[in-house]
């Protein structure tokens, strides 16, 4: 489940800080910033919901998981194809996210 919140959560972060872009470099309508604002408040709860015992630890391997989301988006959502520094970096952030993660702990 901690997966799938966290790609939830990353789709609804990246959404509102797009909707954020668009109004702001793409003249998109203000309206989208409403929707934006719903969109991080949705991104906001679901990291409740990770089963870990420290917020900070939540928000650390969260940030794997955002970068490889990130790509994500550039390519379905923008259309821009991911290079293999792209790739490459993403799996070093997804890779710190488990070790954060999963990590064994004392």
């Amino acid at each position: 489940m901690t997966a799938a919140v966290y790609v939830a959560a990353a789709f609804a972060e990246i959404a509102g800080c797009f909707a954020f872009w668009a109004v702001f470099r793409l003249q998109a309508s203000p309206l989208w910033l409403a929707a934006g604002v719903l969109s991080l408040i949705v991104f906001a709860w679901l990291l409740t919901l990770v089963d870990v015992e420290a917020a900070g630890r939540a928000y650390a391997a969260y940030g794997g998981v955002y970068v490889a989301a990130s790509l994500v988006w550039l390519w379905t959502i923008e259309g821009v194809r991911p290079d293999r520094w792209d790739l490459t970096g993403s799996a070093i952030c997804v890779a710190g996210a488990a070790v954060v993660l999963f990590g064994p702990r004392g």
